[in-house]
């Protein structure tokens, strides 16, 4: 499992808006390429949408968890591998913490990870950074 954890100084509310806004997540992010929804309107379960990151294979994502202001989950699925990609916005003294993190099963689990295990760490801890840097600099503007 791949996890990082950043607290933002902001309320969870602007925090769970822009990260469950996965179609503009290419604005804020230099993770992701882009974002296709597949379905309209808000995050919900089943909702799904066809991701491209630098450096990584095309995937489709499908919302399987969601506790609306709070967290959602989502899993993409290939020949040998399931990726599980986990957000959490929880209140904290002063604003929000952010968890991301990233679990791959599968047969080729192994191999992913040692094929993207810096790439995936640092993706997520740069999401992570990136989420910070746009909520804080919307809320600032």
């Amino acid at each position: 499992v791949f996890q990082t954890t950043r607290h933002i100084d902001a309320p969870p509310q602007p925090v769970w808006e822009v990260l469950s806004d996965v179609g503009r997540w290419p604005e804020w992010t230099p993770t992701i390429d882009s974002v296709a929804r597949l379905d309209d309107g808000p995050l919900q379960l089943g909702s799904r949408a066809e991701v491209r990151q630098p450096r990584l294979p095309k995937a489709t994502w499908e919302v399987t968890e969601l506790l609306p202001g709070r967290s959602f989950t989502w899993e993409a699925t290939g020949p040998g591998l399931r990726t599980v990609g986990r957000h959490e916005v929880a209140p904290d003294a002063g604003g929000s913490t952010v968890t991301l993190s990233i679990e791959q099963t599968g047969p080729l689990a192994f191999v992913a990870a040692l094929a993207w295990r810096r790439l995936t760490q640092r993706y997520i801890e740069l999401e992570a950074e990136s989420l910070d840097a746009r909520v804080t600099h919307d809320a600032s503007a």
